[in-house]
C-alpha cells in the first residue's frame, strides 16, 4: 500500500491519508526508531509477563503494574537516543496526555492489553507511533507472547516483515467484527449495544481486549472490523490506525469522518464493509 495508491483511492473503499513522506524526510528513520524503542519496551514488559508482578489498580475499574512503568522507560529511553527533544505523549507517570498539533511526537503505549497481561493471556503489545504534525508517519507493534512484530511506514504495512493488506470479505455474513476500548462499568448497555449490533449484522464476533492487537489484526485481514463510541486514548490507537490506512483499510468517526487522535469513536475496517461496520457503531448509542 503506498502514498500515492492512498491518496488516488475512491470512495468504493481506502481513504485519502496525508502523505507521511510530505511531513518529514526522515520518515525510514522514524520508522527505524519506533520498531527499537517498541521491541525494547516489549522486551522488559516480557519479563514481567506470567509473573508474580504486584497489581495496582488505575481509578475505578484500570489496572497497572511496575511492567507498564518501566516498559514505558525504555521505550523512552530508546526514542530519547535519537530524538532527544521531540514530544512524548504515554499513558503512564508524567507524560504529556494529548497530541501536540504541530511538530514531531511520539505516541507510546507500553503494554496494551494490561488486563489480558495481569491474567496471564498473551493478547498484549507495545506500541509506539511516531507523528508529525498531529499525523502519524511511522508505527511499530510488538505482540512478545504472540510472536508478532506489526511496522507501518511510508510505503505500507507489515506483519514479521512479510506485506500485509486487509481482508478482502465483501459480505457481511462472512465478517467478523470486534468491539474494541473499553466501555466503564456503567455504560455496560452501551457495551451490549455494541455486541448486539455485531452480532445481528456479520458472521461472527471476537474480543480480543487490547486494542494495539485488534488494530493491527484488522490490517492483516484477521478480522473486517472493530468499532467503538467513546473516546478513545491516543495511545490505544495512534499506532493501530496507522498500520490499517497503509494497509488498504478505512478509519473514521461515527460521523463517517476521517478519524483523527481526538475523534470521537472509532470505526475501522477493510473498507469494503465500512458502510455496516459504522452503522453497527451508531446502533451503540440508539435509545
Amino acid at each position: 500500500m503506498t502514498d500515492a495508491d492512498e491518496r488516488g483511492a475512491d470512495s468504493g473503499g481506502r481513504e485519502e491519508v496525508p502523505a507521511p513522506a510530505a511531513r518529514t524526510d526522515d520518515v525510514d528513520e522514524r520508522a527505524a526508531v519506533a520498531k527499537r524503542a517498541a521491541e525494547a519496551g516489549a522486551a522488559v514488559a516480557n519479563e514481567g509477563f506470567r509473573s508474580d508482578i504486584a497489581v495496582e489498580t488505575k481509578g475505578e475499574d484500570d489496572v497497572v503494574t511496575e511492567a507498564d512503568r518501566a516498559a514505558q522507560r525504555a521505550v523512552i529511553e530508546s526514542i530519547r537516543e535519537s530524538y532527544p527533544d521531540d514530544a512524548v505523549v504515554g499513558e503512564e507517570e508524567d507524560e504529556r496526555k494529548t497530541v501536540p498539533e504541530s511538530g514531531p511526537a511520539w505516541v507510546i503505549d507500553p503494554i496494551d492489553g494490561t488486563h489480558n497481561y495481569v491474567r496471564d493471556i498473551r493478547v498484549w503489545a507495545t506500541a509506539v507511533a511516531a507523528v508529525v504534525d498531529g499525523e502519524p508517519v511511522a508505527a511499530a507493534i510488538v505482540a512478545p507472547a504472540l510472536g508478532d512484530t506489526y511496522i507501518a511506514d511510508a510505503e505500507g504495512a507489515y506483519r514479521n516483515g512479510e506485506p500485509i493488506a486487509v481482508s478482502g470479505v465483501t459480505e457481511t455474513r462472512h465478517a467478523t467484527v470486534d468491539p474494541t476500548v473499553w466501555w466503564e462499568y456503567d455504560a455496560r448497555d452501551e457495551y451490549a449495544r455494541a455486541c448486539e449490533a455485531i452480532v445481528t449484522r456479520f458472521g461472527d464476533m471476537r474480543r480480543l481486549g487490547a486494542a494495539q492487537v485488534v488494530l493491527p489484526t484488522v490490517a492483516a485481514g484477521g478480522l473486517e472490523g472493530t468499532i467503538t463510541n467513546v473516546a478513545a486514548n491516543p495511545w490505544d490507537t495512534v499506532a493501530g490506525v496507522f498500520a490499517i490506512r497503509q494497509a488498504g483499510g478505512r478509519v473514521t468517526d461515527l460521523d463517517g469522518n476521517r478519524w483523527r487522535h481526538d475523534s470521537t469513536g472509532l470505526v475501522a475496517s477493510n473498507g469494503a464493509l465500512h458502510d455496516e461496520v459504522l452503522a453497527a457503531a451508531n446502533e451503540i448509542e440508539s435509545d
